[in-house]
């Protein structure tokens, strides 16, 4: 007896609206395969920001240290030979050496690049915990405190860096951005908030003081969890933050001074209730922006809730778009693993797809697996299942490209850093475990820009 030919009945079927008998098959879910780089820095610790893209089309990263003495480390990643170079210290290259003070342990900021230079800032990486709160490190007996962070430039061409300013008050520097057509650089401290501007041709640095209560120096009615994201509108050179309350502040550059965005705020019901006095949560603050020239608007993604925004300064108006986390953390309900959302987020070399590193929860016989109910710092709060995200902005389209993975089945975790390469290849600092030692470096994940979603890579060894 021949075997029946059951396509037209299956097709008569579906097109009567009748139902398939028997279970119909699941489509596999599209995965992502990170391809992990080993930068040789065994002692690397989890890393916020801290990358660009450089005109020359290499990758530029900083690599944190949690040690006292031992200080971040700067390199590069050239994509077209996946050759890796250590371009410096930085404890080195704040001229701070000899002082055997804590060292320059992380860089809180992405790169900006102008007139062949890389700036961007300092930030402590050693920490105390003082009444359950991070707070600067209490320095170990024959080491002097913390410094403060520093502004610095590295020339791509020659290699070498230029040691600008230091935050005052042995603050480190949380926050940076920069006006390259005005010559300025911007920052947010740490612990208290103070808001500094740099001139660089009049190399000047200004305090304007703390701009959100006392920070996260602050106790009680005091504290505040101090925003992450500068953001600069090269049409009048204004800088636009926020605070854990929801207030929209923008630096003015014609009267050098801070105000109060009036008529609109980012205490949105969407984003759920905060209580801007309680640590563990970024509150009502944006946590990552970028600026959006065809419409002069600022792009940015709530924290906790990872809901997309749009920010017309002149009018002013936000207008929340959709929830831009992934598929399985959207279908949970749940805010995101990570205590106070994902920093990956960043315009892609199109100029017009927006990159979102995010998580979600992670299911094991149908269960989803629990992590810590609280958290007074930024933290992950369980298992994180990562995924890329990205979002057209004129086409208004959000698309989940799926979990990423390595190689051998481990999860990329504590990723808050991207940088999208010139060909659309994704870049991040994360977490890495080979032959049983974890430490933080560069991983490479094909984006959908590169139209490379299938294949997997393996560990790279160490290149000169």
């Amino acid at each position: 007896m021949k075997p029946r030919n059951l396509g037209p009945l299956l097709l008569a079927l579906a097109l009567c609206g009748c139902k398939q008998v028997g279970p119909a098959p699941s489509p596999s879910p599209r995965t992502l395969t990170a391809r992990s780089h080993n930068s040789g820095f065994a002692q690397a610790h989890d890393t916020y920001n801290g990358m660009g893209v450089g005109g020359d089309g290499r990758i530029y990263y900083v690599l944190s240290s949690e040690r006292h003495d031992v200080a971040a480390q700067m390199y590069s990643y050239d994509p077209a030979t996946s050759q890796i170079r250590r371009l410096g210290d930085l404890t080195e290259a704040c001229g701070e050496k000899a002082l055997k003070a804590i060292s320059q342990g992380k860089s809180h900021v992405n790169f900006v690049e102008s007139g062949g230079k890389l700036y961007f800032a300092t930030h402590i990486g050693y920490y105390s915990i003082i009444d359950g709160m991070e707070k600067p490190g209490v320095p170990p007996p024959g080491y002097k405190p913390y410094p403060g962070g520093h502004f610095l430039a590295y020339d791509i061409a020659s290699g070498g860096f230029e040691d600008l300013a230091t935050a005052p008050l042995r603050e480190g520097i949380l926050s940076m951005t920069m006006d390259p057509r005005r010559g300025r650089l911007y920052g947010i401290t740490w612990p208290t908030g103070y808001f500094l501007r740099y001139d660089l041709a009049k190399k000047e640095l200004k305090n304007l003081g703390p701009v959100s209560r006392q920070g996260e120096n602050g106790k009680g009615p005091t504290y505040r969890t101090l925003c992450r994201s500068l953001i600069v509108d090269p049409e009048d050179g204004s800088v636009y933050f926020t605070t854990g309350d929801g207030v929209i502040l923008r630096y003015r550059f014609e009267q050098d001074s801070i105000e109060a965005v009036q008529g609109e705020d980012l205490r949105k019901d969407y984003f759920g209730l905060y209580d801007p006095t309680s640590a563990g949560h970024m509150g009502y603050n944006w946590r990552q922006t970028a600026w959006y020239a065809p419409q002069k608007a600022i792009y940015g993604v709530h924290g906790n809730s990872g809901y997309l925004f749009r920010f017309d300064p002149r009018i002013p108006r936000v207008e929340v778009l959709e929830r831009i986390t992934s598929e399985p953390s959207k279908r949970s309900g749940m805010f995101d693993q990570f205590s106070y959302g994902y920093l990956g987020f960043t315009l892609g070399p199109d100029g017009r797809t927006l990159h979102y590193l995010t998580g979600g929860p992670v299911y094991k016989d149908g269960r989803r697996v629990s992590g810590k109910s609280g958290t007074a710092k930024g933290e992950s709060k369980g298992e994180e299942n990562l995924h890329l995200a990205t979002y057209d902005i004129p086409a208004r389209k959000y698309v989940d490209h799926g979990p990423i993975f390595f190689a051998n089945g481990q999860r990329p975790s504590y990723v808050n850093s991207i940088a999208v390469g010139k060909d659309g290849t994704v870049y991040a600092l994360s977490r890495i475990t080979e032959q049983g030692h974890t430490r933080t470096d560069l991983i490479s994940v094909p984006g959908p820009l590169t139209r490379r979603f299938e294949g997997g890579y393996g560990s790279e060894p160490n290149q000169p």
